[in-house]
């Protein structure tokens, strides 16, 4: 299988439209298998859409080495090309030292040549003195082409690749030129998930400018050139299929509730369980033994929530019956008993609240303070799934406040839970945290969850 990671010298250097076409026309020739470094949710949604097959996410903060080879290995099964896409710049991680959390420290743990996206808007000669200092800071990390975008004419594309390949020595297999067209649709978190922007036609008309406009800049056969074969070091992981299935989980997924690590439904299905999706904005809730609702954006779709209160109703029924339930974020919110939207978020003439759930008493409130970082903890022993210490991620634009006497299973290392440094509320066998975790990172806890869905409800 041959490899190749493509990251860019900051925030907003357009690798996330680059990578998304490169896949998207690998796609057209082979079986192309996406990563994403990083603990994110919307890339890997358009990633998967381009090539048919679940993205996964690699994060040094969360996962060691062995970790991060293993969840590679187990994504690639079966393809012909594995294709990384980095975050942000290429050294930036969790730490102004050490490299935990970057790009970097997943193309080492890889062994993977890289290829560095330059935002070369309003430089030359300056772009080859970037790609130098990028190419000399960390040996390890082998650099081994360039893409250049927002390049403004002719004139411009010529030098600065002739400074580029002339300083460096390394081959510009690229050059993008500035173009409303390679925006694609934003969030008040970030990019819209694919899910539901692949409802828009004007949505998928930009998916398909990107990849036409970046097909015709890019040298697709160069790039080919650049990829190396990987070597596989046999690394298995949490999917090693654990019990025969024996409980069901019902898993929440639709436009409101999405944001789910691939690996999830996999670490899940080796420790024993048969998975069922439901839509919390449709559908009445299954019967099942466990219930798990992950991220999204429950607020763009807070009435249709409000109105299926048939699943509503039935998820507070069976948390107060003691049926496992396990949410992050968004199903934190939706666990709530209202969702409050202050005037003026999203161009809200007036307040505007919607019922939810009430498996906890307290409410909402949108917009607050957005929350962005790692985050890392301790489960103790109110968790109903488990104690131990856990490392994860925080991405929230709200602000949940519950009743003076709730429990919380989580401390944290810093004050951005629920109520400080307290996460994770707790209710009979319901956990609700805005801490997300990650699967493969964190399998004692989802094997927990899966046990306690074994012995049943404890009222």
């Amino acid at each position: 299988m041959k490899a190749l990671l493509v990251t860019g010298d900051r925030s907003g250097s357009g690798k996330t439209s680059i990578t998304l076409a490169v896949a998207a026309l690998l796609a057209q020739e082979a079986s192309v298998q996406t990563y994403k470094v990083a603990m994110d949710y919307i890339d890997p949604s358009y990633l998967t859409a381009v090539t048919g097959r679940p993205c996964r996410n690699l994060d040094s903060y969360v996962m060691d080495p062995t970790l991060i080879r293993a969840v590679f290995e187990h994504g690639a099964k079966g393809a012909e090309i594995a294709l990384v896409e980095g975050v942000r710049g290429l050294y930036e991680g969790a730490e102004a030292i050490g490299d935990a959390g970057s790009t970097a420290s997943v193309a080492k743990a890889l062994d993977l040549p890289v290829v560095l996206v330059v935002d070369a808007r309003s430089i030359t000669r300056s772009a080859a003195a970037l790609v130098k200092g990028f190419a000399a800071f960390d040996p390890e990390v082998r650099i081994v082409g360039v893409i250049l975008n927002n390049i403004s004419s002719e004139g411009h594309r010529r030098k600065t690749v002739q400074a580029v390949e002339h300083f460096c020595g390394i081959p510009v297999i690229g050059a993008i030129p500035k173009s409303e067209e390679m925006r694609l649709a934003m969030r008040h978190l970030g990019l819209v998930p694919y899910r539901e922007g692949q409802e828009s036609g004007d949505f998928l008309d930009r998916i398909r400018a990107v990849k036409e406009v970046i097909g015709s800049y890019i040298d697709l056969d160069a790039l080919k050139a650049l990829m190396e074969d990987y070597r596989s070091v046999g690394a298995a992981g949490p999917f090693a299929r654990t019990h025969e299935a024996d409980v069901t989980v019902a898993v929440a997924y639709d436009e409101a509730f999405n944001f789910y690590y691939n690996d999830l439904f996999d670490v899940l299905h080796a420790g024993g369980a048969e998975i069922r999706t439901f839509s919390p904005v449709h559908d009445p809730l299954p019967a099942a033994d466990g219930y798990i609702v992950g991220g999204g954006y429950p607020e763009m779709h807070a009435a249709a929530l409000e109105a299926n209160d048939r699943c509503r109703e039935a998820l507070k029924e069976a948390a107060a019956n003691g049926v496992p339930i396990y949410a992050e974020c968004g199903g934190l919110i939706y666990l709530t008993d209202r969702l409050v939207m202050r005037a003026g978020w999203q161009g809200r003439e007036e307040e505007e609240t919607c019922a939810m759930c009430g498996v906890f008493s307290g409410e909402t409130g949108m917009p607050a303070h957005r929350t962005l970082g790692y985050v890392e903890g301790r489960a103790g022993a109110a968790c109903p799934f488990g104690e131990g210490a856990f490392r994860g991620h925080e991405f929230h634009y709200s602000e949940v406040r519950l009743a003076p006497e709730t429990r919380f299973a989580y401390t944290l290392s810093r004050g951005t839970g629920i109520r400080g440094a307290l996460d994770g509320a707790v209710t009979e066998q319901t956990l609700a945290s805005y801490t997300h975790l990650h699967p493969a990172a964190s399998a004692d806890f989802f094997h927990g969850f899966l046990q306690a869905c074994r012995q049943g409800p404890r009222s």
